[in-house]
Order: structure tokens, then sequence, then C-alpha cells
């Protein structure tokens, strides 16, 4: 299905803010931060670069569709009267981002009446940019990807994230450790987004984590659709802040009853 003018042009507004946001990040890396401030927990961190970032995609989103609504991960929750809204993470990986490792991101997704249309997933510091518009394929700097055709549970190697909150992280490795035997191995990247990229373009074979919020996985969850892996609840519904599970069919199939055997959903 080709895309539309509405979404291409929710596409080009989210890769070029996506793209400064991404700039002013990696040109952050190299300062002293100002400020580390805390979330919920000791372990989630929050600097000013998150918030400087979010500032900037918020203000060019509304210097080019002033009418749209925005939710940001950073406190931003401006409401609209366009029927489309921006999801918007500025430092996905912000424990990643502190320590300059690779593996964080600029996450924007584009919702119009309710559904996911488009999204983008700028990776810096392994210069890809992961792109989709629903209908119609997910692309890695520009080159069309696919999720893996792997079917075989025992040979899938499964990326995961674990919560800030120490008491949930505990039962989590309780669910791992009873994962970890049946897989090939577990690979744990430290961000959501990046990690339903690595779905999309088969670098794993599948991905699931508790505790996720709409900003963490809305871009990329469109992205591991579109490129040919199912993206779920343990239920088989939407991914949601009880669970998100990205794979190909074969590998979703026997994942999830073994997740769900061993109490992720309430891990």
């Amino acid at each position: 299905m080709a895309a539309n003018p509405l979404q291409e042009e929710l596409l080009t507004i989210a890769t070029t803010t996506a793209a400064a946001a991404a700039a002013v990040l990696v040109d952050g890396l190299d300062r002293a931060r100002t400020t580390v401030e805390t979330k919920t927990t000791g372990t989630d961190m929050v600097t000013e670069m998150d918030k400087a970032a979010e500032r900037l995609i918020v203000d060019s989103i509304l210097a080019a569709r002033p009418g749209d609504s925005i939710l940001g991960e950073e406190g931003t929750d401006r409401p609209g009267t366009t029927g489309v809204r921006w999801i918007v993470d500025p430092i996905d990986g912000t424990t990643n981002y502190l320590y300059a490792h690779a593996g964080f991101a600029v996450s924007i997704a584009a919702e119009v009446d309710g559904i996911i249309e488009v999204g983008v997933v700028h990776d810096p510091l392994h210069r890809e940019v992961f792109t989709a518009i629903r209908g119609d394929g997910a692309q890695r700097n520009g080159i069309p990807i696919s999720a893996s055709t792997e079917t075989r549970l025992g040979h899938a190697l499964i990326a995961t994230g674990f919560s800030y909150e120490p008491e949930r992280r505990r039962r989590q490795a309780a669910v791992l450790l009873e994962v970890l035997p049946l897989i090939r191995d577990i690979r744990r990247m430290g961000a959501a987004s990046v990690d339903l990229c690595s779905v999309a373009c088969g670098r794993v074979d599948g991905y699931y984590e508790r505790g996720l919020q709409p900003w963490d996985y809305a871009a990329g969850a469109l992205i591991a659709r579109e490129a040919g892996a199912l993206v779920s609840s343990l239920d088989g519904e939407e991914p949601d802040f009880g669970f998100c599970l990205a794979a190909p069919a074969a590998i979703a199939e026997q994942l999830r009853p073994l997740l769900r055997e061993h109490g992720a959903g309430s891990a």
C-alpha cells in the first residue's frame, strides 16, 4: 500500500526532527552533565539533555503543525485539534547516554485518530535511522528490512529489558533464569526502541519486556510490525505497560506460552 500525503508529511517531520535532536545529543556526549536527576528510582536517570532534546522536538513539531497534540517522556502533554498526536522519547536509553554507551536513540511516532501511522528511531552512534509507515514497510537508512526467519526457539537470540525498580528486577531475573536455557542466548541493550528495531532488521530473533510506556515502544513497535514481526502483549492484544513481545510468528508462538508459564506478565 502506497503511503498517503499525510503519512509522508508526518514521516518527513519525524525524520528531520529526530536527526536534529540526535545531533544535539551527540554534541552533548563530550560535555559534563550539569544535572543528573532521578525519576522513579535511583537508577532511572534523567539529564538536562533529555529535557533539551524534548524541547527541540516539541518546538520543531509545533512549528510545522501547530494544531497537533504531543506526548513526551519528559512531561510534555499538549492537547491538539487535528487528530494527530506525536509520541516522543527524546533519549530512549538515558543510562546508556550518560555513559556514552552506544544503544540510545531518539524515538518519534505519529498517531492519527488513535492509530500509529509513522515511526522513526534514530540511533546516532550506530548511524542507523529506522523508519516505517503503516502499510508501507520498514527501512533502515532507506533500505527495506525484514524480521528474522528463524523458527526454532532453541536457536533464537532474544533481547529483553529490566525495570529500574529493584524488586521487579529481581522477579524479572527469575523469569530469565527459566527462559535462558531454552533459547540460544539473551541480549540486553538498554533501550526498548533499539531492541524493537533489532527485531525489525533480524539482529535479534525476538524481544520481550514488561513495564514500557507508550513513548518507549510506539515507534519501534510499528517498525517491527512493518518488517514482518508480531508485536503484542502476552494475551495477543496491543502492547502496553503490562507487556510487549515482538518476534516473527514462529518464535512468538513458542515464546509467549513460555513467558506466561513463568509469570513474566506479573514479574
